[in-house]
């Protein structure tokens, strides 16, 4: 942290409490892979025994 006067500046570990949600992009992703995995089977599987 810097101070210049009465402005105070933060670095972006310092802004962010040093945590950044890296792994949350993954289960976005995986989870959003696998239910249209889930949805095609449905619909091919309605399609082909209905």
């Amino acid at each position: 942290m810097e101070r210049h006067g009465d402005e105070v500046h933060l670095n972006e570990t310092e802004a962010t409490a040093g945590v950044k949600a890296t792994g949350l992009r993954f289960v976005l992703g995986i989870s959003l892979l696998l239910i249209v995995i889930a949805m095609s089977l449905v619909w091919i599987l309605g399609s082909v025994l209905g």
